[in-house]
């Protein structure tokens, strides 16, 4: 794999126990980001570098830059429609562009005066904004927050075919690790992952993501 990969013993130690925070394996110039799907969608991402085939433009399409979250929301690779795991390694500055553009998914969470002000910010903007309790390998529920983002219009439409480095499926690694589960952690491997703080304040600003400590 193309991923830089720890035993998740060594690496969760150093980690946020709660708060909202960015866990993601990135550089200055990219960030890996993931999503599963069916093998057709897969198949057709891994060998054109771009989504298309069977992957719908006209729905909204979520990504995950925390890959125990990915995990959990996939069952490591067991629920149907999410057979295959796709590493995908976006361009940081559109990630972050996504995050500058960024609404919450619900007025509660949304930090807007109004609901009316709120509903206006949604229908103009082409990104969802997630904040959902991490989660242990096992599954368990943590303190910590990881965040999802949802793409659709002109977002996903470079999401899907302008902005990505390259694509990888990574399901052979993740049904091997899933064999630690769930009394095996200290063989269980993964991506290595840190805090990940946007260049722009901006864009730290809207998602609410703490500051690194």
């Amino acid at each position: 794999m193309n991923l830089n990969i720890c035993h998740y013993i060594e690496q969760q130690a150093d980690w946020p126990q709660s708060g909202r925070h960015i866990m993601a394996q990135f550089d200055d110039e990219s960030i890996i980001v993931y999503q599963a799907y069916r093998p057709a969608i897969a198949r057709h991402a891994v060998e054109n570098q771009r989504f298309g085939g069977e992957f719908s433009y006209a729905r909204m399409s979520w990504i995950k830059p925390n890959f125990l979250w990915m995990m959990y929301r996939a069952g490591w690779a067991t629920k149907e429609g999410q057979e295959h795991i796709l590493a995908v390694r976006l361009k940081r500055l559109f990630f972050e562009e996504l995050l500058e553009n960024a609404v919450a998914s619900s007025f509660g969470a949304s930090g807007f005066d109004s609901h009316e002000t709120w509903s206006h910010a949604v229908a103009h903007s082409d990104v969802r904004l997630q904040w959902d309790p991490d989660h242990h390998p096992n599954g368990n529920k943590l303190e910590r927050r990881a965040i999802q983002l949802g793409l659709r219009g002109e977002m996903l439409n470079r999401y899907g075919s302008q902005e990505v480095l390259s694509i990888e499926d990574i399901t052979p690694f993740v049904i091997q690790q899933r064999q630690c589960l769930p009394g095996n952690l200290e063989e269980l491997q993964m991506p290595s992952e840190q805090v990940f703080q946007p260049f722009s304040p901006k864009a730290a600003e809207t998602v609410g993501c703490m500051p690194c400590q």
